[in-house]
């Protein structure tokens, strides 16, 4: 897997995959590591996928400061691979807190981003999911037979319960919009977890949005998202001046699981241009 060290002298990885054009990807959480996102619904048979792996995640190293875990902080890691792989410009791909990261980054340098797909996106500069709608996607399915459990952990968890694996994994169905074999295999998937810490440092930096008056965005939400619903996809649409909005009404918070053709048609048609 290749790497390279950032400007702090933190030594980053990241793997590709595919054929064509680089489409950086930056994985959500925030923490997760980025393997999760596969193959993006297979993107990778028209781009080459290039996963970043997050300081302080995946197999990327700690930094010596936790400080630079901050979503703004990280724009300036993404800024480090677009020098790495030789690029001009790049595109972007950022999903759910990945976004954060992606829309700092295109705020400080738009000469350096080509087209900037969010996927999920967990609002403009922080979490702002609408918690009435939140409410209605969940009860929603009501009528699934894992419901029941996944509904006391959620309102454990917003009671402050501590967030164990236990209780996430009773919650995981909310995030996906079908809970077949295929979420159910995703949800599982060994992945390296991030530290204790990392949470707290990346949300340090969230402050008030940045417009992107030349960057050409595709937002794109889950109708049946139980994680954040689609209000944070609204506003950060709302933010942009050049953004457009697509919901999925079969997604939940992974849509090249849910919807893979789909996901791929919208994606693959935003970057070239058309659609």
């Amino acid at each position: 897997m290749p790497h390279f060290t950032s400007y702090d002298g933190t030594r980053l990885w990241y793997d590709s995959a595919g054929d064509g054009p680089p489409l950086v990807a930056l994985a959500g959480g925030p923490g997760t590591d980025a393997r999760y996102l596969g193959t993006l619904g297979g993107l990778d048979a028209h781009r080459t996928v290039v996963r970043l792996h997050a300081r302080a995640t995946g197999r990327s190293d700690l930094p010596g400061d936790r400080a630079s875990c901050s979503f703004a902080a990280q724009a300036r890691d993404v800024a480090e691979l677009r020098r790495h792989l030789g690029l001009d410009r790049v595109d972007l791909l950022a999903h759910s807190a990945g976004s954060l990261v992606a829309q700092r980054y295109a705020a400080e340098a738009p000469e350096e981003v080509g087209r900037l797909v969010l996927v999920t996106p967990v609002g403009r500069a922080a979490r702002e999911p609408d918690e009435t709608e939140l409410a209605a996607i969940r009860a929603g399915r009501a009528g699934e037979d894992w419901y029941p459990r996944a509904a006391a952990a959620g309102r454990k968890l917003a009671e402050g319960a501590d967030p164990t694996p236990r209780l996430l994994a009773e919650l995981a169905p909310f995030n996906w919009g079908t809970w077949n074999g295929t979420a159910r295999r995703e949800s599982a998937r060994p992945l390296v977890p991030p530290p204790p810490w990392f949470r707290e440092a990346f949300y340090a930096s969230a402050g008030s949005p940045v417009p992107l008056p030349t960057t050409e965005v595709l937002v794109l939400a889950g109708a049946l998202d139980g994680l954040i619903g689609t209000a944070p996809a609204r506003l950060v649409a709302d933010c942009h001046p050049r953004a457009r909005l697509e919901v999925l009404a079969g997604s939940g918070h992974r849509p090249w699981i849910d919807e893979p053709g789909r996901f791929t048609s919208l994606v693959r048609e935003f970057l070239a241009g058309r659609g």
